[in-house]
């Protein structure tokens, strides 16, 4: 991870801090999120929006709106397309991190509820033992989310 971040924002040692501390915060808070009666900061489409915002467009974006050679007429269709693309990138990166932090704690729950009526033990040991894949499954998605978050950060700061 180091040598990826390293490569993406062109050895800048701070702005490597600033993004492996991303990863760290946003692993600990889907992290949260799994445990019941907990809600966390991460399942908010503010927070997540914000974040991305603030990633984002911390430099100049407005300069490369337009690339060196464009014609004139093609300009002010250019200008409102990358509108658009700057607009909408923040936007996709929040509503991923928010859905997939949501389903894996919506499944869980779901399962977990189904489990009160159950008369068999059979049926009550091979719903834990889901739960507990699931369990698992939402801790590794977690942590690949705020990798996939971090990585698409710092690929879109490199382009600004």
């Amino acid at each position: 991870m180091y040598t990826e971040f390293k490569i993406l924002i062109h050895y800048s040692f701070s702005n490597l801090i600033v993004f492996i501390s991303l990863i760290i915060l946003i692993f600990l808070n889907n992290f949260l999120v799994l445990f019941p009666y907990i809600f966390t900061s991460s399942r908010h489409m503010r927070f997540c929006f914000a974040l991305s915002l603030i990633l984002n467009y911390l430099g100049s974006f407005l300069a490369h709106l337009t690339s060196m050679g464009t014609s004139f007429v093609l300009i002010p269709f250019m200008v409102i397309i990358e509108s658009i693309i700057l607009i909408i990138r923040p936007i996709t990166l929040s509503i991923r991190l928010t859905a997939n932090m949501i389903d894996g704690h919506l499944l869980l729950s779901l399962l977990g509820s189904s489990g009160v009526g159950m008369n068999s033990f059979v049926l009550l040991v091979v719903l834990v033992v889901v739960q507990f894949i699931l369990f698992v499954l939402a801790i590794f998605v977690s942590l690949i989310q705020a990798y996939v978050f971090s990585i698409l950060s710092a690929l879109y700061r490199r382009e600004v």
